[in-house]
């Protein structure tokens, strides 16, 4: 129970961090961790910005409710398939970045090496194709993209990220959207300039040593 309480908390956190960078608004977004043999989600119709410990729901690998109350996030298939592709994955978190969004509404892909601690941190950020929310199309929309990367871009839908646990999840949905932000500052200025394919090259090469040296 400690471990469960420990993680709550933290997923608190994560939800007014959320809130406060902008990231979600209103009952938007969801978060989950895994835990021991089951899963702790965010309860589905609250502000993530004032989530309590006590309304964070436990659900077994199926999804079904086995803890807590209210509905689990109505997001829950996508958290689920997610968890099945990835087995290394413990965390998943899905927002609304404004920035990230309107570049898939405006139908600009943000999938270009441009910034050298996005390739670091994230790689390419593909875009999925749009999906209904809430629906069995959305985890079926990440199907071949989230097995090879941390963090997907659903249209229309916002983004959702993965980590070894939520602050790295966290993290990396931050650095979406500041990226986002930076890109697009830069095309008001006038344009975009590719990172060069050598340093790509390099910083891929830092990025695989740097996973491997973590081992």
């Amino acid at each position: 129970m400690e471990r469960e309480q420990a993680l709550k908390q933290e997923m608190v956190m994560i939800g007014r961090m959320m809130h406060q960078k902008n990231l979600i608004a209103g009952c938007d977004g969801n978060i989950s961790v895994k835990c021991d043999d089951y899963l702790l989600t965010t309860p589905s119709g609250v502000n993530k910005g004032f989530l309590r410990t006590d309304q964070i729901i436990g659900v077994d690998w199926e999804g079904r409710h086995i803890r807590g109350e209210g509905h689990p996030t109505s997001e829950m298939a996508m958290h689920l398939a997610v968890y099945r592709l990835r087995s290394e994955v413990n965390a998943v978190i899905h927002a609304h970045p404004p920035l990230v969004t309107a570049f898939s509404v405006a139908g600009i892909s943000l999938e270009e090496f441009i910034l050298p601690e996005v390739v670091m941190s994230l790689g390419l950020v593909p875009t999925a194709a749009y999906a209904t929310p809430c629906t069995p199309e959305v985890p079926k929309s990440i199907q071949g993209l989230i097995e090879r990367y941390d963090a997907l871009i659903l249209e229309r839908h916002g983004a959702v990220t993965v980590g070894q646990d939520l602050v790295d999840a966290y993290n990396k949905m931050e650095k979406l959207e500041h990226s986002a932000l930076v890109i697009f500052t830069a095309l008001q200025l006038g344009r975009v300039r590719l990172l060069p394919p050598r340093e790509v090259e390099k910083l891929i090469q830092l990025k695989h040593l740097k996973t491997l040296t973590s081992c």
